[in-house]
Parts: C-alpha cells; structure tokens; sequence
C-alpha cells in the first residue's frame, strides 16, 4: 500500500471522530519522548512537599530554594511546568509577584538568567515603582551601589526615564543619554554588578510595595557540565549562590537537577552545598503496580479531554485502548534494562513513550 493510500486510510479510520467512538479518545493518550510540553501532571507524595514549600514562602516572605532531584527522564521538566501553572493560578488574585521559567541551555551564562529576572520585572515594574517612591522616597536610602542609588532618585523625579534605566539594568552599552538623564557611570556588564543590582532593585521594589516576590524555577542545570568548563561552571554556580545570598527575603528558587550533577556542583563550589539542602526526590517507576497506576492516569486523562472537546458523552462500548497484560509486559521489558542504567526503576519517559508506540498502532489498527 502506499503512503497516499496509508493517509487516506488514516483520514478516515484516524480521525478524532473515529477514535472517540472506538477507543473513547481524540488523539494518543501517552506522550512521545520528545514531547515535554502540555502533558498530564501525575500527582504524588512530592507534590504536597512543593506546596507546602511555597505556602510557607507566601506566608513569610523568607527566600527559599528546593532542588528537584531525579534522573534523566523521572519528570522534572512536567514537575516544573504543573507547578509553574499552579504558582500563576494562585497570583490571579495576588500583585507584586513575578515568575521567571529559564533554561540555561543554549546559554550557557548566568547573566542570561539576571536578565530574564530584570525583563520579568520589565518598564512597568519601574514606572510603578517611580510612582510609588515619588509617595515616599525613603526605600531608595537603602539601596547600596552608588549608580543604583542615582539612578532612582532621577526616576523618581520623572517616571518617563523607566526605558533608559531599564536598558542601563540590562546591560546595554553605557551612552552619553544614561549618563546625563540616569547620572550612573558604569556599565552593568558583568555578573557581579548585575547581582548587585538585581539585589538593589528588589530591596526597594519590595520596601517600596510593588514587589512581594519572585518565583524562578531553573530547569536542566546539569547541562551547564556539558558546555562550559570547569572553571566557568564554578563562577556560574557561584553567581547563584550569590544571588541567593543577596536576596534574604523575596525570592523562591525551584532548581530541576540529576543526582549526579547535584553531588558534582556540590564538589565543584562547596559554599553552594549549604543552599540546597531542601530537596524533593522524583522517584523512577518501582512496580508494575505504579506503571499500571500512571498509564490508567494518562488514559483517563485523555477520555475526559475528549468528552469537553467534542462536547458528548462518552461512547458506551468505548474499548481501552491497551489492556492492563500489554501495559505489564510493557514496563517488565524495560525493567529490564534497569541494572545498565544504574536506576532503581524505569524511567517515566521511557515508559510513557514505548506506550505512546503501542497507542499508536492501535490507532492505526495494526494492533
């Protein structure tokens, strides 16, 4: 058969029409490896830790950072995702926080990362900010760094100078406008001086009342060893340390790292190992049971999406679209090649996709 017939075919016998009457579904329940975008959050044991975290950070204000531990593909990245639209669910009601998603990869800097925090806070922050100190100047005495100090004592005065002092906190090229509408000297144009004023910049958004505080939620640290050396992930993983260190209040840190690269920045810059030592452990799958458990999920997961996007009730003889035996030889295949890959159990991901595969023949009836 050729492919034209094959797509004609699955025109018909694939559609989401088809497919909710056979299996009760609109589209492959489980997703492929490569999709880590946009998919079913599992709740577990670790999920109530997070939230208690963050709870606590809403209620006392005291920075936090919580490492997310787990091997390659054991879901950090969708524990980062659910918890990023859990946070900006609970701020609907809220003002004064911001979050901020990076993944340092491709670059490998944490400039990068000082710079998404000050674009989070963006023009507005500061126009706000200006209004606010033009109320009551007295948080700018608090600032530390001369320019920082200056430069808001002139925003105070006249809020229109929030774009430059946004592009001076950016670390654009110092022009003779900063210099005469800001009255700062020296260009942010290195880490230091950015953490200087990032620190700056909460101290008195937050004394002044427009900043309560900031989630950042760093994603796949581990590949900073992958494309810097030695030598620069050290200033890099020193760089956060000092961010954390210049933000006692304000800040909610949620870092997604592997256990491997955890005890290798631990051993690379000591001084950071005291800051993350609140950790919450994503566990591989260590029972069939489990692996039934999370396949279930995501196949209900899937049948109520079909319901409200096709707004009808589900098919009576809907059929699952893989019974609990396939399900089982599944995982016990891969439990298999656990001992290679020094795992406790099998990787979520892996899992997920070699369903995906099966779901998918099914789909196409070669089941």
């Amino acid at each position: 058969m050729s492919l034209r017939d094959r797509l004609r075919e699955a025109g018909d016998s694939g559609s989401g029409d088809a497919l909710f009457d056979r299996f009760g579904i609109v589209e492959n329940p489980f997703p492929a490896s490569n999709q880590t975008l946009g998919n079913p959050h599992f709740p577990g044991e670790a999920d109530e830790e997070a939230e208690e975290r963050i709870i606590a950070f809403f209620r006392e204000g005291a920075s936090r950072v919580v490492v997310v531990k787990g091997t390659q593909g054991v879901g950090k990245t969708n524990f980062l995702n659910y918890f990023e639209s859990e946070i900006r669910d609970a701020l609907r009601d809220r003002e004064g926080y911001y979050i901020v998603r990076y993944h340092p990869d491709p670059e490998a800097s944490f400039e990068g990362t000082t710079r998404r925090l000050f674009e989070e806070l963006d023009v507005d922050h500061l126009s706000r900010l200006a209004r606010r100190l033009g109320e009551d100047g007295a948080p700018i005495e608090e600032v530390r760094g001369y320019d920082m100090r200056e430069a808001l004592r002139r925003l105070r005065a006249n809020a229109g100078l929030a774009e430059i002092m946004m592009q001076w906190l950016l670390g654009h090229r110092l022009l003779k406008v900063h210099r005469e509408k800001l009255g700062v000297q020296f260009r942010l144009d290195t880490v230091e001086s950015k953490t200087a004023a990032l620190r700056d910049m909460v101290q008195v958004s937050a004394s002044a009342g427009v900043l309560n505080g900031i989630f950042l939620l760093l994603d796949e640290l581990e590949k900073q060893a992958g494309v810097l050396g030695p030598r620069a992930v050290v200033r890099y993983l020193s760089a956060l340390r000092a961010v954390v260190d210049a933000l006692p209040r304000g800040l909610f840190m949620m870092i997604a790292i592997t256990p491997d690269a955890l005890s290798r920045y631990s051993g690379l810059a000591p001084a950071l190992r005291g800051r993350l030592e609140h950790r919450i452990e994503l566990k591989t799958l260590g029972s069939r049971h489990a692996a039934l458990r999370l396949a279930e999920f995501y196949m209900e997961t899937a049948r109520r999406k079909a319901v409200v996007q096709l707004g009808r009730p589900a098919p009576d003889r809907a059929t699952k679209i893989m019974d609990d035996t396939d399900i089982e030889k599944c995982y016990l295949a891969l439990k298999q090649t656990v001992p290679r890959q020094a795992d406790e159990g099998v990787r979520q991901r892996a899992f997920l996709h070699e369903l995906h595969m099966l779901a998918e023949s099914a789909i196409q009836g070669d089941a």
